[in-house]
């Protein structure tokens, strides 16, 4: 998906991977993070965030949850803490004395976690959308007399929600629900969410709004209406230089990106954003089977968007672009399959939609790379600990 992308914006990136494999620095099966230029594409997105006075929370599944990016965003670039996924995200987050700014949106914190939530972690804000979460939070929270700010999650018909992520309450139900949480000790809502709030469109080419920000909006406003006040609007999803003037435009308060400190959002796969991709996949030829090259896998992702693969085969200066063979849903990926014949052991690199959290590969933190210096900076696996080689 973003092969184009990356050969235009960091070839550099591409050489110094084959060379750390063919090196044995790193192994198969292993994504090769760039972070002089994740640092760059970071302070990018902070600046346009600080002219339209948005805060950012770092969403950092996409690149593993690695502590090391986690403390640069945050210890040093400026960003207002992360957004865990989950609890598991936050947990160990918290234990590695990173700012754990928001948990929930997606996956609300388990009923034994919440204890923990609210004693040691104290997230600046916590996601509701059951009313029995919001009274257990409430009950944890007056155990250690600690006030505990929540956003809320509207939705209404027609809204676009993503399979196995349905949640919230109806909009129709806003009064009562602000009011049942509003009651409740120890919980003060501050703000109002939803998810996705922008999308890709292939035809014009841009991120634009859903109609899930156009739901949010209205629930700030009828919130408004009633005497709340709104001070935290947040509309994630594609987070980037491009989205935050939007952000800005419908009112929102804050946003959290995670790829576009990649370069890997939709909007860049021809490499017309200003964030440059600073991550890719790097494997290895294993076999031939038929008319096919299979490469070792461990990082695919079912909504990865994969089309091809560059593959750098040995005593040869040419690299070879080969169709990438989709794989049957019902597969685990202990291989790419690619279309043609290549060389065992060819080093193989691509670039596509990531969510590294949900894979076994390596992760390699490279700085250097624009200095023509390159180095090592760690190894980690995709839950953020380091691996010892």
């Amino acid at each position: 998906m973003f092969l184009t992308a990356l050969q235009q914006q960091n070839p550099a990136l591409i050489a110094c991977a084959v060379q750390l494999l063919n090196d044995g620095v790193v192994l198969p099966d292993t994504y090769v993070i760039d972070v002089d230029q994740f640092k760059q594409n970071a302070k990018l997105i902070k600046q346009q965030a600080d002219v339209f006075n948005i805060r950012l929370y770092a969403m950092t599944k996409q690149f593993g949850r690695n502590p090391v990016l986690a403390k640069m965003l945050t210890q040093e670039l400026g960003y207002d803490g992360i957004v865990c996924v989950d609890f598991k995200e936050a947990r160990y987050f918290q234990q590695q004395g990173i700012t754990v700014s928001h948990v929930g949106h997606l996956v609300q914190p388990p009923s034994q976690f919440i204890k923990a939530l609210v004693e040691t972690i104290k997230p600046e804000v916590v996601t509701l959308y059951s009313l029995e979460k919001a009274q257990e939070l409430s009950v944890a929270a007056s155990k250690v007399n600690y006030n505990q700010s929540v956003l809320v999650k509207f939705f209404q018909e027609g809204d676009s929600l993503y399979p196995n992520q349905e949640a919230g309450f109806p909009l129709s139900t806003l009064p009562q629900v602000l009011k049942s949480i509003s009651e409740l000790p120890n919980l003060t809502v501050v703000g109002i969410t939803h998810f996705p709030c922008f999308l890709y469109d292939n035809v014009t080419r841009i991120t634009q709004p859903t109609v899930n920000l156009l739901t949010a909006v209205s629930a700030i406003k009828q919130a408004e209406a009633l005497g709340y006040t709104m001070s935290h609007c947040n509309f994630p999803s594609s987070t980037s230089f491009e989205t935050i003037p939007i952000i800005h435009e419908y009112g929102g308060t804050h946003g959290e990106p995670g790829h576009a400190l990649t370069g890997t959002i939709p909007s860049n796969q021809n490499g017309s954003q200003p964030e440059k991709i600073a991550m890719l996949y790097l494997t290895e030829i294993s076999h031939q089977f038929a008319d096919r090259s299979y490469c070792y896998g461990g990082g695919y992702y079912n909504r990865s968007q994969v089309e091809a693969a560059l593959v750098f085969e040995p005593q040869s200066s040419q690299k070879r672009l080969l169709p990438f063979h989709p794989n049957a849903g019902n597969n685990i990926d202990y291989y790419f399959q690619l279309e043609g014949l290549a060389v065992v052991g060819s080093p193989v690199v691509m670039a596509f939609r990531t969510q590294l959290f949900v894979t076994r590969s390596d992760v390699a933190l490279v700085e250097g790379i624009s200095t023509s210096q390159p180095r090592l900076l760690g190894l980690f696996d995709t839950q953020g600990k380091q691996i010892q080689r």
